[in-house]
């Protein structure tokens, strides 16, 4: 029997022992606004609250997922994980779309959409950040790397509750951190205020830097057309959401319509409501989010029914994931700098070039930070370890 033969047999008969689900609540430096706040929508976000799974198997092997909400639904991610946790006790870890499956089921009464995906999610990610651990793999070289780099942008700059001297400032400060990008929150009530705020920023960066704008659903139809009409002008790499999320004929239209893409998706919480504005054309960057979508397994759908239609990819927010699943799309994609889960974690992504780079370390790379036990509310733990 060879290495490898010997490392399967090993291997195959391993099963989870123990799983550990926690809440936690990351508290934010300022509050913060983007359109949805000033239309009266929401309120300023002051927390991320942060679903961790942990799973351990008979061999001694560990896994670290996560998913996360914001404003709201943190508490129910956590009840409804922590239901479906004693599923996978006894389980091969090695199944993961069975046991997707599986969880799904377990809480088939709620759907497989919204929360319950969200709160699979978490599951979805240990289970693959555990396989590639094992395999002493990074994610990314697991799943297939493409590229040991991809371009970022920075939004977390770019809010709407920034002031414009402070923003421009902000757009220096991500050049010099080696960020490719820059993204600007628009969607405000008047309109004249973000033309106004583009305008200046793209002054500031030249013709061709990358400048992208956000208007997180706050448009109308006819707002949208002579929005995106105005800002053809400013040579965008995309207009993000500018429609309601769900919209997916009005977003075709603007797509068909202006030269200037449109990206959307991070909103949509299944493969299916990702399908329809693939189908439709909804989008020139689709903006799958693999928490919000129920994992890796279900991202991994989206990104090659994405990739067989021609669009580009553009995977929101949670960049200490979505660099992995990034560097596997086969069309050079952009991924979201936010630096804000920094504190969970003790590692550092490096950007350079403006390309973030692929951690080369087995799995996510990751690790929780000492902090994150001063943050948590509440964690379950179901089965045995050792």
């Amino acid at each position: 029997m060879n290495a490898t033969s010997s490392l399967i047999a090993a291997t195959s008969n391993d099963s989870i022992k123990w799983v550990r689900v926690a809440s936690t609540f990351l508290p934010l430096a300022n509050p913060i606004s983007d359109a949805k706040v000033l239309t009266g929508r929401q309120k300023p976000m002051t927390e991320i609250a942060i679903l961790f799974v942990e799973i351990e198997t008979a061999d001694g092997h560990r896994g670290l997922g996560f998913s996360y909400s914001k404003r709201a639904g943190g508490p129910g991610q956590f009840a409804h994980a922590k239901e479906i946790a004693p599923a996978l006790i006894g389980e091969d870890p090695s199944d993961i779309a069975r046991l997707w499956d599986k969880l799904a089921w377990a809480g088939a009464s709620v759907g497989r959409s919204g929360m319950a995906a969200q709160a699979i999610g978490a599951f979805d990610v240990a289970l693959w950040d555990l396989k590639a651990k094992r395999a002493n793999l990074s994610l990314a070289k697991l799943l297939g790397a493409q590229r040991a780099s991809v371009r970022c942008y920075n939004t977390s700059g770019g809010f709407l509750h920034t002031p414009l001297d402070q923003l421009v400032t902000n757009t220096d400060i991500s050049r010099e951190k080696g960020i490719g990008g820059i993204k600007l929150k628009v969607g405000q009530p008047d309109c004249a205020l973000d033309i106004q705020r583009v305008q200046a920023v793209r002054k500031h960066l030249g013709d061709t830097f990358p400048l992208m704008v956000d208007a997180n659903q706050q448009w109308n139809r006819p707002t949208a057309q002579r929005m995106c009409r105005i800002f053809e002008q400013f040579n965008l790499i995309w207009i993000e959401e500018p429609l309601d999320c769900y919209d997916a004929e009005g977003h075709a239209a603007l797509a068909a319509q202006f030269d200037t893409p449109i990206a959307t998706g991070e909103m949509l919480t299944s493969v299916s409501e990702h399908w329809e504005f693939i189908r439709q054309r909804g989008a020139d960057y689709l903006m799958p989010d693999a928490p919000r979508v129920g994992g890796i397994t279900p991202f991994l759908k989206v990104a090659t029914l994405a990739d067989h239609a021609g669009l580009m990819l553009a995977p929101h927010f949670a960049m200490e994931l979505h660099v992995h699943l990034a560097a596997c799309y086969p069309r050079e994609p952009w991924v979201e700098h936010f630096e804000w889960l920094e504190p969970l974690f003790n590692e550092r992504l490096e950007t350079k070039d403006g390309r973030m780079i692929v951690p080369t370390r087995p799995g996510l790379g990751l690790s929780l930070s000492e902090r994150v036990a001063g943050w948590t509310a509440q964690d379950a733990e179901t089965g045995s370890r050792g």
